[in-house]
């Protein structure tokens, strides 16, 4: 078991190496931990996967521990965090950012040691549940855990994993299946597709949503059994408060001109929690802690954008945003602690432009953030060439108003290319535009996603190829010639 240990208090440090020394004793299995005095020195050093366990002090100078495990979820949504304090106020914030579990200090030894014990267990379990995976690269092992779906494209089977890696190998779903027979944790959708139900964060008629975004077809004549299997499965292990799921997107660009944004929440330390990111990409920030106050100051200032709450002081969130629209037109983004299903739709469906709980990684944050704020200061919705269209506003792709069964990345891929026709972009640019330069693996990430972009444009019109590989150079956007 790998342990990381964030404690600004020597003392404290000094304990906690002393109770795993003497459980390490007392056990056959290895123990191995470091220790780090302060957050920021632990998140330098972290990428992601080092650790199976971190033991992190709540109350630390500077960054604290509840901001470093924000970051710490963006990087590995797997690693367990077990929150430290003196003090049980800071319990639901714990909950928040997914911790597992949450000890008062000094460290009792017995509590500590059943944790321990359960996540040596968990982590026996993981390494046995899994099967091996052959293809031409080597042999890989697939936790089923870390699983996400499978998908079928002309007699290439797709294995997307968790932490944005895919293997593929030649085959149909049919040589596949009979490893998942067994699980009541995976489901077929689609004859095409099979998805691992921790994985999903909603469903929709024709479609489930994963929590990194990607969107899975379900037939129609499985509708009825997805939905009710889904149910029962998400009724039975308490799934439905699982965190969202990672998507590394990285830091982005300033906007070109600083974006005012009126941040509308009554609690001091989410305001300056996500004022901080929003000031770090430049944006001028005007706090409001009620619906009234917003309202008063919109009469008296131009924002770019609302940032809003929904449960504030007087009036919730979603009566505001109606009154907001009234008053004036400017794009309201709920931030929300919220996650149900029927709270997001409520903020639609009072006007918001989109729905993001404070649960959400940073960078995808802000990624969501930027995004919005563009399409809301354009005009532009659409980009069309011929048969292909791209509608901005749903980030929806069409073929002869056919839709595409797009990921998030690949639709992020064909925009960024689109913007610039004829220009030639290496895979170090896209790499830096779509992940901000953090996977950076010498293109190989990049070239997996392009060609399957490619294959899905050539596959819904073969007509012409939107999309061309230059040799030693990288990928152009060909528009249909006129």
């Amino acid at each position: 078991m790998r342990i990381a240990i964030c404690d600004d208090d020597e003392r404290e440090l000094h304990h906690l190496s002393e109770l795993l020394t003497v459980y390490q004793s007392g056990r056959r299995g290895s123990v191995d931990w470091r220790m780090y005095c302060n957050g920021t020195d632990f998140l330098c050093e972290m990428r992601g996967g080092e650790y199976d366990l971190v033991l992190l002090d709540i109350l630390m100078p500077g960054i604290n521990g509840i901001q470093v495990a924000r970051e710490l979820r963006e990087r590995d949504q797997n690693v367990r965090i077990i929150l430290l304090s003196s003090t049980p106020d800071f319990a639901v914030e714990s909950y928040n950012v997914g911790a597992y579990h949450y000890l008062l200090k000094p460290a009792d030894s017995n509590l500590l040691f059943q944790l321990l014990d359960k996540v040596e267990d968990e982590l026996k379990v993981q390494e046995e549940q899994g099967f091996l995976l052959k293809n031409r690269e080597g042999v890989f092992k697939i936790a089923y855990t870390k699983l996400e779906y499978v998908e079928v494209i002309n007699k290439t089977v797709f294995f997307y994993l968790t932490d944005g890696v895919i293997h593929e190998v030649s085959g149909s779903l049919t040589d596949f299946e009979e490893k998942f027979s067994d699980r009541t944790d995976f489901i077929k959708t689609h004859r095409a597709y099979l998805v691992n139900l921790d994985c999903v964060q909603s469903m929709e008629a024709n479609f489930v949503v994963t929590r990194s975004g990607h969107r899975i077809p379900v037939s129609r004549p499985r509708r009825k059994q997805v939905r009710e299997t889904y149910m029962r499965y998400m009724h039975r292990t308490g799934a439905a408060d699982a965190n969202n799921a990672e998507k590394t997107a990285g830091k982005m660009k300033r906007p070109e001109a600083p974006w005012r944004i009126l941040l509308v929440d009554d609690d001091l330390t989410e305001y300056a929690f996500w004022a901080k990111i929003l000031q770090d990409h430049g944006c001028v920030v005007q706090p409001a802690q009620n619906g009234l106050e917003a309202l008063r100051l919109m009469g008296e200032e131009t924002y770019d954008c609302v940032l809003l709450d929904v449960l504030i002081p007087g009036e919730d969130g979603f009566s505001i945003c109606e009154k907001i629209h009234k008053a004036a037109d400017v794009p309201v983004i709920f931030l929300s602690c919220l996650t149900e299903a029927d709270s997001q739709i409520r903020g639609f469906t009072a006007g918001g432009i989109d729905y993001i709980t404070k649960d959400t990684p940073v960078s995808l944050f802000w990624a969501k953030m930027e995004t919005r704020m563009k399409l809301a200061g354009s005009e532009r919705t659409q980009l069309c060439f011929g048969p292909l269209l791209l509608d901005l506003t749903r980030r929806r792709v069409l073929m002869y108003e056919e839709e595409l069964n797009l990921t998030p990345v690949e639709f992020d891929i064909l925009w960024y290319l689109s913007e610039q026709t004829e220009h030639v972009h290496t895979p170090r640019e896209i790499s830096d535009r779509i992940w901000g330069g953090q996977l950076w693996d010498g293109g190989q990430m990049v070239q997996t996603h392009m060609s399957r972009l490619r294959r899905k444009l050539e596959q819904a019109w073969d007509g012409h190829r939107f999309i061309e590989s230059v040799w030693g150079q990288g990928y152009r956007f060909v528009p249909v010639n006129s």
